[in-house]
């Protein structure tokens, strides 16, 4: 028996993807039940039915980013073969990710919910925990450029790590104040100064 208001042909996943594209547009606070129940093609009482609360869906939507849209850094940072290729790579992924959201968006994990009121504070919670885990991939990475030589041993990991996170972070925020892709390019080419800095010299690689 169908749920009442519901259309027969209800698509979850399809309403999900919409809802995402409307947070990522917003974000969370922005957001209100109107707007997505106006792009799922729904009426209040099937969207609680079908998703229960607007923090309940808000957590299927960024977990449905980080599966689509949102991967496509970390695959590059994980996939590239040297860590300065890598840290590119993840860095212009992340500027395709910033700018692919019709409302220049940003990443919806950096700007997704920064500040917040009491009764959200779980769901900041959520987004400052995935931002940590962002960290902790790129940390892992240099890591890796250690073990293989790509990196001097007398790298600070660490703060690189922090560095580039914040980067990411900051992409998002200039994509969403208007920077253009060029724009983008440019402060991520500028960053990876970084990385060059702490480059293996010849005679510290692996062979």
């Amino acid at each position: 028996m169908a749920v009442r208001g519901r259309p027969r042909t209800f698509d979850r996943n399809a309403a999900l993807e919409r809802a995402m594209r409307v947070f990522w547009a917003k974000g969370y606070e922005a957001t209100q039940l109107v707007d997505l129940t106006a792009a799922m093609g729904i009426n209040p009482p099937s969207f609680y039915a079908a998703f229960e609360s607007k923090e309940a869906i808000f957590r299927e939507a960024v977990d449905l980013y980080l599966a689509t849209d949102g991967a496509a850094s970390m695959r590059a940072l994980a996939d590239t073969a040297s860590t300065r290729d890598a840290i590119a790579a993840m860095l212009l992924a992340s500027i395709d990710i910033a700018l692919a959201n019709p409302a220049k968006g940003g990443c919806m994990v950096s700007l997704g919910l920064i500040n917040c009121q009491e009764q959200n504070e779980g769901v900041r919670a959520l987004m400052r925990g995935l931002r940590k885990t962002t960290e902790d991939l790129i940390h892992q990475r240099l890591e890796r450029g250690l073990a293989e030589g790509d990196l001097s041993p007398s790298a600070d990991i660490g703060r690189m790590s922090r560095f580039y996170a914040a980067m990411l972070q900051a992409l998002s925020l200039q994509a969403q104040d208007g920077a253009s892709q060029e724009d983008l390019a440019g402060i991520a080419e500028a960053s990876l100064a970084a990385v060059d800095s702490v480059l293996a010299r010849p005679e510290q690689r692996i062979s």
